[in-house]
C-alpha cells in the first residue's frame, strides 16, 4: 500500500506509530487520509482518530464510521449519526482462507451454504464470509461494547451482491438482523453493513460518504 503522505497526523496519532514498521505506518496513514476526506464531505474538520482498547476508532460527536485496510487497499465510511446508527466495512485479499480457518469462523450451516454457492474466479466465498463477519462486528461493537464471537452470528449470501446476518445472542432490535452488501474483484473482497437511523439523508440531502 502506498501511503497518502499529504495527510498530517495529530501528535496523538503520531505517537501511536512512532516505532511502527513502514507497512503499518503506511496503512495507518492511508486509512486516516480516507477518513479525513470522508469527514470533510460531511462538513467535519480533521480530528485525531484514536483507537480504543479493542482497536475501534473514535469518531467526532454526531458521526459514526468504520475503517479498513489490507494489502493494496484502504477505505473509510462515515455518516451522520442522526441517519445511520452504526457502520461496518471490511476489505480482504480475494484468496481462500488458510486451511483450518473456515472451521474456526463458520457455523456448520454456513459451511453447507458456502458449498452450494457457484464457484467463480472472482469470489473466494470463505474469505467473503470472514469479511462479512468482520463488518458485522464493526457495526455491533460501538453499540454494545461487547465482543462478538464468529459463531454468534450466521451470515447468508445472495448472488445479487447482498447478504443477511442474524445475531444468535441477545441483541438490540436494530442489530438482531443486519443487511449488508458485498463486492469482489480479482484483488479484493469488500463487505459493508449500515444500521439505519432516523434519517435517510442529512439536511443537505447528502448520502453517507465513502472514501477509498
Amino acid at each position: 500500500m502506498t501511503p497518502r503522505f499529504d495527510t498530517a497526523l495529530s501528535p496523538e496519532e503520531e505517537a501511536l506509530i512512532a516505532t511502527a514498521v513502514p507497512k503499518r505506518r503506511a496503512e495507518f496513514i492511508t486509512v486516516r487520509a480516507c477518513a479525513r476526506e470522508a469527514l470533510a464531505a460531511l462538513g467535519q474538520p480533521p480530528v485525531p482518530l484514536l483507537p480504543d482498547e479493542r482497536g475501534a476508532p473514535s469518531w467526532p460527536p454526531g458521526v459514526v464510521g468504520s475503517m479498513t485496510h489490507c494489502r493494496g487497499y484502504g477505505a473509510a465510511a462515515v455518516a451522520h449519526a442522526r441517519r445511520i446508527t452504526a457502520l461496518g466495512i471490511d476489505a480482504e485479499e480475494n484468496a481462500p482462507l488458510t486451511e483450518g480457518v473456515l472451521a474456526y469462523i463458520a457455523r456448520p450451516e454456513e459451511r453447507a451454504a458456502l458449498a452450494r454457492l457457484p464457484v467463480t474466479a472472482t469470489a473466494a466465498w470463505d474469505r467473503m464470509l470472514f469479511s462479512a463477519k468482520e463488518s458485522v462486528y464493526k457495526a455491533w461493537y460501538p453499540l454494545t461494547r461487547r465482543y462478538l464471537d464468529f459463531h454468534e452470528a450466521t451470515v447468508s449470501f445472495a448472488l445479487d451482491g447482498t447478504f443477511t446476518a442474524r445475531l444468535l445472542v441477545p441483541a438490540p432490535p436494530a442489530l438482531a438482523r443486519l443487511h449488508g452488501r458485498w463486492a469482489a474483484d480479482h484483488g479484493h473482497v469488500v463487505t459493508a453493513v449500515a444500521v439505519p437511523g432516523g434519517r435517510t439523508t442529512d439536511r443537505q440531502g447528502q448520502p453517507t460518504t465513502w472514501a477509498a
